[in-house]
């Protein structure tokens, strides 16, 4: 296995990982098995979160119902010889079964094939349409090597050129939109001066319609981990996550941005498109992202 310190340097950790401390002997035993130490370390160094908006690591601690491991069902149609090569691993608690321990935004899910010492367990790959594919790392080994491009998947396709690896925690989030007015300034000036405004800030990757005429752009603050969409029209808007204690500051800091940028605010809503009268600090709708 790869040494640990190679996915920090990769990818730096948040300073306060989310359900990362528990029982871990508790753990084992809800699971029926040991753990391999490289997940253990992930769990207490980068919690419950998600490499690159794409790869969700689970822990075994916590309340949400959307954490955790657990083990690889299968979904069988009736006829033993396709479901021989549908699912070709055993159902738990047959030892090679497959333990969840990942995730996917696309349902795919990232697995141990359970088979001899917990160390040397390999990772099976198991997408939503029921194919897969095995690597032969643990957990630590897969994730830093898919984040550093030397890992590739035919399943998950490969993290987005040019970006710098990046982890956000699960974490309770509020989430404002605000409606603008377009302004004097093109979007390249409006963008530029946004991301001036909020600096320092991250990549966390863009697209353009083949017109160019509709697109977003992404990135992150550094330190205060705010997480931000600008959508450049249909509809013009600044959409913005963050910690519920930090909405104070980010108010003070968008909308200096928005004068800053010739645009007015045109409307504000909230995560579940409640529009708000002004911003507010409610945090009651607002939930953990994603």
């Amino acid at each position: 296995m790869t040494g640990y310190g190679g996915l920090t340097r990769l990818v730096p950790p948040p300073a306060v990982p989310v359900d990362a401390r528990g029982d871990w002997t508790a753990a084992e035993s809800a699971s029926g098995v040991r753990l391999p130490d490289d997940y253990k370390w992930l769990v207490g160094t980068y919690g419950w979160g998600e490499f690159c908006d794409f790869l969700y690591l689970r822990t075994p601690f916590g309340t949400s119902p959307h954490n955790g491991v657990e083990w690889q069902r299968g979904h069988f149609s009736g006829s033993p010889g396709r479901d021989r090569e549908r699912y070709p691993y055993p159902l738990h608690p047959a030892a090679g079964a497959l333990l969840v321990w990942g995730a996917t935004p696309d349902a795919d899910r990232l697995c141990w094939l359970t088979d001899g010492s917990a160390e040397d367990w390999t990772v099976v790959v198991w997408d939503r349409d029921g194919r897969y594919e095995a690597h032969p790392l643990g957990a630590a080994a897969f994730i830093e090597g898919w984040v550093g491009g030397h890992v590739g998947s035919g399943l998950l396709g490969d993290m987005e050129p040019d970006l710098a690896p990046w982890f956000n925690a699960f974490r309770r989030r509020t989430h404002r939109c605000l409606r603008l007015s377009e302004g004097p300034l093109t979007h390249p000036e409006r963008l530029r001066l946004l991301r001036e405004s909020l600096a320092p800030t991250s990549d966390r990757g863009a697209w353009r319609s083949q017109t160019g005429e509709q697109g977003q752009d992404h990135f992150a603050t550094v330190g205060t981990d705010w997480l931000l969409t600008y959508d450049m029209s249909c509809p013009h808007q600044v959409r913005v996550d963050f910690p519920p204690e930090d909405a104070e500051q980010v108010r003070r800091r968008i909308f200096a941005a928005v004068e800053l940028m010739g645009c007015q605010v045109l409307g504000i809503t909230a995560a579940d498109g409640r529009p708000l009268p002004e911003w507010s600090t409610v945090t009651d709708r607002d939930g953990i992202r994603p």
